[in-house]
C-alpha cells in the first residue's frame, strides 16, 4: 500500500473516509479485510471516547458493520475484491449476541432483579449491617463491604443506586460541614468498582476476559474468586483507611436504619434456594463438572418457570450492557480471525522489551482510559491486542504469559475511581450533589495508584505459586 492509503470506514457517506499513512502502520500486504476492520477498530475507539451515540449503540454498530462489510454473506460490491482476503463468518459474528458469556451475565441479571423484587439485597444489607455498631467508621468499612459483595453478584450500578438509598437518611444525622459525609459518599462507588473485581460476573470488562480465558488461559469461577477476593478485601480496606485521612469524620456516632423483613411466601423460598445454589455451584464446578455458563442458566429458567421474573421483568433487564459486551466480543473476532491483530502485534517490537515493562505499560494505559471511558469500552478495545500480545512474545512465558496480561490489564479497567465520568457508580454518587469533582479525583487517584500496585503484586505472587 501507498502512502496515505484511504481506508474507508464503509458507512455509505463520502465524508466518513478516513485517511491514515500506512507508514504508522508498516503493514505489507495487508488485505481489504483488514483495511476495514482497522476502520472498524478506530471508528469503535472514537465512538466509545466521545461518545456521540451511546456506548451500546456503538457495540451494535460494529455488529452491523462486520456483517456487511467483512463477512461472508456481505454486500456483494463491498466483498468482492481480487486482494479481499479471508472473510469472516457471518454466523460467528452473530453468534455474539448468544455468546456463553453473555448467558453469564444474563443469570447474573436475574439473580439481581430477584433478590432486588423480593428484597433480598436489603435484608442481606440490614442483617450484614447490624454488626458494625453506631461508630461511623465501622459503619463505613460496614457498607463499603456489603456495597463490594453486592457487586460481586449484582450490576455494581444497581448496588449503588440501593446503597445510597440507604445510606441518604444516615448523611442527615452527621453535623453540618462534617466532611464526613463526604468519605461516606464515596465509600459506596469505591466500593461498587473494587467488589467487581470480585467475580467473573462481578463487571463487564471481567466478562470481556473470559472471552479469551480460554484452553491453556481456562479460569473457572472458583479460581477467579480465589485470588480476586482477597484482592478485594486488601484493596477495599486500604480505600477505607485512605477516604477517613483525606475526608476526617467528626460525628461521634450514627444510627443506620434499614427496615424490612425477610419475605415468606413460595416464591421467596424458591429465590432463597436459587440464590444460594447458584453461588455454591458456580464455586464447585471442579465437584460437579458443569462451568459457570451453565450453571448460569439456572436462574434464568427457574425464575422463568415459576413466574418469579415475569415478561414485565424481563424489559427491565440491562440489555445495553449485554449488547456493549457483545460488541467488544464481535470486535476481537474481527481483529483476531482476519490476523489483524497479529498482524499489528508483530509489526511492533514488544519482543525487544522487557516483559516486566509490557506489563506495566499495558495496564498502566488500560487503567488511564478506564477513568477517561468507559472501562467496558476500554476492556473491548484493549483485550483483544492483548490476548494475541501475551502469546506472541516468548519472553513474557518467564512471568505468566498472556493470562498474566490479560488479568493484569483487565483489573486495570477497574481501577476508573477519579472522576464522574469513569464508571456508572461514580456517576450516581456524583449526582447526589454533595460531590465536586475534585473531592472525587483526591482520593481515587491514590486508590487507583495503590489499586495498581497491588494488581503487580498480586501477578507476582500468582506466578510464585504455580498458577500461571
Amino acid at each position: 500500500m501507498n502512502q496515505g492509503t484511504k481506508i474507508a470506514i464503509g458507512l455509505g457517506l463520502p465524508a466518513l473516509i478516513l485517511v491514515i499513512p500506512t507508514d504508522i502502520f508498516p503493514l505489507e500486504g495487508i488485505t481489504v479485510v483488514e483495511q476495514r476492520v482497522v476502520s472498524i477498530f478506530l471508528l469503535a475507539a472514537l465512538f466509545w471516547i466521545l461518545e456521540p451515540i451511546p456506548i451500546y449503540a456503538t457495540s451494535l454498530l460494529i455488529i452491523f458493520l462486520e456483517l456487511v462489510m467483512v463477512s461472508n454473506k456481505g454486500l456483494n460490491v463491498l466483498i468482492k475484491d481480487e486482494n479481499m482476503g479471508t472473510l469472516l463468518s457471518y454466523k460467528d459474528i452473530m453468534y455474539t449476541f448468544a455468546s456463553p458469556i453473555i448467558i453469564l451475565f444474563l443469570g447474573g441479571f436475574f439473580l439481581a432483579m430477584a433478590a432486588t423484587k423480593f428484597r433480598l439485597d436489603q435484608n442481606l444489607a440490614r442483617v450484614l449491617l447490624r454488626p458494625f455498631g453506631t461508630n461511623p467508621r465501622w459503619v463505613m468499612l460496614g457498607l463499603m463491604l456489603i456495597t463490594a459483595v453486592f457487586s460481586m453478584f449484582m450490576s455494581n450500578t444497581a448496588t449503588t443506586a440501593m446503597m445510597l438509598s440507604i445510606l441518604t437518611p444516615v448523611l442527615a444525622s452527621f453535623r453540618d460541614g462534617d466532611p464526613g459525609k463526604l468519605a461516606f459518599t464515596l465509600a459506596i462507588p469505591v466500593a461498587a468498582n473494587v467488589g467487581g473485581i470480585g467475580t467473573p460476573i462481578g463487571t463487564p470488562p471481567n466478562a470481556v476476559a473470559l472471552k479469551y480465558l480460554t484452553g491453556d488461559y481456562m479460569v473457572s469461577f472458583g479460581e477467579w474468586m480465589g485470588f480476586a477476593v482477597p484482592f478485594v478485601v486488601i484493596l477495599l480496606l486500604i480505600g477505607w483507611f485512605v477516604l477517613m485521612s483525606f475526608y476526617k469524620i467528626a460525628t461521634p456516632a450514627i444510627q443506620l436504619e434499614v427496615k424490612g423483613s425477610f419475605l415468606k411466601n413460595r416464591k421467596a423460598y424458591i429465590v432463597y434456594v436459587t440464590f444460594i445454589l447458584t453461588i455454591l455451584l458456580w464455586l464447585t464446578d471442579f465437584i460437579h463438572g458443569m462451568n459457570a455458563y451453565i450453571v448460569a442458566m439456572i436462574p434464568v429458567a427457574v425464575f422463568s418457570s415459576f413466574g418469579i421474573i415475569t415478561r414485565q421483568d424481563l424489559k427491565n433487564i440491562s440489555w445495553d450492557v449485554l449488547w456493549l459486551v457483545s460488541g467488544g466480543i464481535a470486535l476481537g473476532y474481527a481483529l483476531d480471525s482476519s490476523g489483524l491483530a497479529s498482524r499489528l502485534i508483530n509489526a511492533i517490537p514488544f519482543a525487544s522489551l522487557s516483559p516486566i515493562i509490557v506489563v506495566l505499560a499495558v495496564s498502566l494505559v488500560a487503567a488511564l482510559m478506564a477513568n477517561f471511558m468507559s472501562n467496558t469500552a476500554t476492556a473491548n478495545l484493549l483485550l483483544p491486542l492483548i490476548a494475541v500480545l501475551g502469546t506472541s512474545i516468548s519472553s513474557l512465558s518467564d512471568i505468566g504469559g498472556g493470562m498474566m496480561v490479560i488479568l493484569c490489564t483487565t483489573i486495570a479497567c477497574s481501577m476508573g475511581m477519579a472522576l464522574p465520568i469513569s464508571t456508572p457508580p461514580n456517576a450516581l454518587a456524583f449526582g447526589t450533589g454533595l460531590l465536586t469533582t475534585k473531592d472525587m479525583a483526591r482520593p481515587g487517584i491514590l486508590i487507583a495508584v495503590i489499586g495498581l500496585l497491588l494488581t503487580y503484586g498480586l501477578m507476582i505472587i500468582m506466578n510464585a505459586i504455580g498458577f500461571f
